[in-house]
């Protein structure tokens, strides 16, 4: 065990809440996917545990590798990552139909030599709030004018979201208001953040509108996002709402203590219970005990972020363990409160627990370069300890 602890660095904590939430979700996945088993295969599960420990695997050794990496080579790596994940983006909404069997194939890149499938919207996701953290640090003392923002801000941002957005509605507003909230931290004037807001709306209302009165235009999803609008605003129509309902009793089937590890009797007739709704399974199985249990790691893991940020030495290392973070808590949230009726159904997966191998990549590899940008305090620490012990008394203090 040594061994292997000598090997990692950054903040123990956070590999800690990484490890906790990778082994706890082999339980519900194990028990979600028998149903998908029985529907799709031979009825062994096997399989889809196999499958989801290669790409924690995977994603474990991403974020190994990412962690070793110093975190000031991602301003560098992000600026010349944003035209690839436009180039990606763009191929990806307008690829041919890849089988009768995949009706919205405009998300996902099949890769035929690997024989898997990878979510390009995730990963520009993250490229664009590292590209967004690497300007911000580099203006932060600079006297700002609207007009400046544009080019170098604005247009990869409205350019990348609105690849996303005609696919994948609820990645692309979410990723818009990620991306406000990191230039609000970063300081950028808040009055220039109300006419992005005002633009933003603008151009969604033209783009809707322009769809609505050329369906054939482009690939879209505009109806599926105004019927979960209406589905949850009509909450009473039960048959339009047959996953929230399924999901709700799975919580009240689970009370405090739950039915037990695979003892769910919802993952039958939930769909997609291993992924976007895997959180009502969890309480199912586990009670209202098993989801306070997640719900505290991911506070925990926002709160290492924040003390990750506060004690970096640049802004840039601080606007980076924000940007890499808060999505990652973000959409757990998020998951958690459709699986509650608190929100519409959005398509967000859990992190760390939901299955799928692109999420669980590309939430490792957040990890790995927020634990990267951990490392740099760690390594002052060691400093001050061989220099004078009581120095790093007063920093633990």
């Amino acid at each position: 065990m040594k061994k292997i602890l000598n090997h990692i660095s950054g903040d123990r904590p956070v590999w800690a809440i990484a490890t906790l939430l990778a082994i706890f979700s082999f339980l519900p996945v194990y028990s979600s996917s028998s149903n998908l088993a029985y529907l799709y295969g031979n009825g062994n599960t096997i399989g889809y545990i196999f499958k989801h420990l290669i790409h924690l695997f995977l994603g474990f050794s991403i974020m190994y590798g990412a962690h070793k990496i110093p975190y000031n080579y991602y301003k560098g790596i992000s600026l010349l990552m944003i035209p690839v994940i436009i180039v990606l983006l763009a191929y990806t909404i307008f690829q041919p139909v890849m089988s009768d069997s995949m009706t919205n194939t405009s998300r996902w890149i099949k890769i035929p030599v690997l024989d898997f499938t990878f979510q390009p919207s995730t990963l520009a996701s993250s490229i664009l709030l590292i590209y967004i953290a690497r300007y911000l640090a580099k203006i932060k003392d600079d006297v700002l004018t609207f007009s400046k923002t544009i080019l170098p801000l604005w247009i990869p941002v409205f350019v990348v979201i609105a690849l996303i957005l005609p696919a994948n509605f609820s990645t692309g507003a979410i990723l818009f208001v990620l991306v406000l909230i990191i230039c609000f931290l970063g300081g950028y004037p808040v009055k220039y953040l109300s006419l992005i807001i005002a633009s933003g709306f603008l151009l969604l209302t033209v783009f809707i509108l322009t769809v609505k009165a050329y369906p054939d235009l482009i690939p879209n999803r505009i109806d599926t996002w105004t019927n979960r609008i209406e589905n949850f605003i009509n909450s009473e129509n039960t048959e339009s709402n047959y996953q929230i309902e399924k999901a709700k009793i799975a919580i009240a089937t689970g009370g405090i203590k739950g039915l037990g590890p695979g003892k769910s009797i919802q993952k039958n007739f939930l769909p997609q219970s291993s992924s976007d709704f895997i959180y009502a399974i969890i309480i199912e199985e586990f009670g209202l005990i098993g989801g306070i249990f997640l719900v505290i790691l991911y506070l925990w893991l926002l709160f290492r972020i924040m003390i990750i940020s506060n004690k970096s030495e640049t802004i840039f290392g601080s606007l980076l363990a924000i940007s890499m973070g808060l999505p990652i808590v973000f959409q757990a949230f998020i998951n958690m409160s459709v699986a509650v009726e608190l929100m519409p159904v959005t398509g967000q997966t859990l992190p760390l627990i939901s299955s799928g191998g692109t999420s669980i990549w590309m939430t490792c590899l957040s990890i790995g370069i927020i634990l990267s940008v951990s490392k740099n305090y760690e390594l002052e620490n060691e400093i001050i300890d061989q220099n004078n012990p009581l120095e790093i008394l007063k920093e633990t203090i």
